[in-house]
């Protein structure tokens, strides 16, 4: 299903949604703006560093909705053939009737081994 597919009004899968990618660069956004504001202080006694901390959090929104944007920009479906077995390894012939078989099944005995 494709963007043009989409009927208006529909939720949309999460794939194609911008509530996914969203999420997770807030996320990484927030976390990030924390950190920096606890390591980047240097401790307690200092004053908190919050222009570090927005700048941080800001570059790190960016950075994971750009690579999320393009994770998901790159995925493809399948091709509908690909999953009917009609590959060369997907054939459904019994074992040594095939192309590249070394020899052709003389006889339906085979050897089991002992079981004593």
């Amino acid at each position: 299903m494709t963007l043009a597919d989409q009927k208006p009004g529909e939720p949309r899968k999460m794939r194609t949604s911008v509530k996914g990618p969203l999420m997770f660069s807030a996320f990484w956004g927030v976390l990030i703006f924390f950190a920096v504001l606890i390591f980047a202080s240097g401790g307690s006694a200092r004053t908190p560093r919050f222009d570090l901390a927005f700048t941080g959090a800001g570059i790190a929104f960016i950075v994971s909705l750009v690579l999320a944007a393009m994770l998901s920009m790159s995925h493809k479906e399948n091709a509908e053939h690909l999953g009917k077995g009609s590959g060369v390894n997907l054939s459904s012939r019994k074992p040594g009737q095939g192309h590249g078989s070394a020899a052709p099944n003389a006889g339906s005995e085979t050897e089991t081994p002992d079981a004593d």
